[in-house]
């Protein structure tokens, strides 16, 4: 009988600021700091393909950076969406992030398709295997969770690196 599995960490960027996606949506800068001063990282859902229910781990840290949207968090491989995302990443299929949001505030873009946003309400941030916004990836950067938080960059691997929780 094997024991509990240990979560997996991943980071990356659920969001570029500036960059339209596959809609032509562009966010803006401090689009989103309404919405995490509110919620903060634990009350946005991490989920696969944007599917209710289908939670996959959960977010530990969510920030504006001067990029965009920095996401970071573990994915539970205890639950069935976790699993799958697992075997999806281990298999190159998985590493795409997509948020799931709400427009509080935006203007359309003038003479192009979407729209400029300006103030998000972050519902959740997906793993996905094609995400809207190309440049929105997540990888597993293989280091221990107490160095992860410390902010201690580290190195990539190419399969997920399991993390004692």
């Amino acid at each position: 009988m094997t024991g509990p599995r240990s979560p997996v960490l991943i980071e990356g960027w659920a969001s570029l600021f500036g960059v339209p996606d596959a809609e032509g949506d562009v966010v803006r800068a401090g689009a989103f700091s309404a919405a995490l001063q509110r919620a903060g990282a634990g009350r946005v859902a991490m989920l696969l393909s944007h599917a209710d229910g289908d939670v996959a781990g959960r977010w530990t840290r969510i920030e504006e950076r001067g990029r965009g949207l920095f996401v970071r968090g573990l994915i539970d491989p205890e639950t069935p969406a976790g699993q799958a995302a697992l075997m999806l990443m281990e298999g190159g299929r998985l590493d795409g992030l997509s948020i799931g949001f709400v427009a509080r505030r935006y203007r359309p873009r003038m003479g192009r398709a979407g729209r400029d946003l300006l103030d998000i309400d972050l519902r959740e941030v997906s793993l996905v295997t094609t995400p809207m916004l190309s440049g929105a990836r997540f990888h597993a950067p293989g280091v221990p969770l107490s160095v992860a938080h410390s902010g201690v960059p580290g190195r990539m691997f190419s399969r997920p690196h399991r993390v004692a929780a």
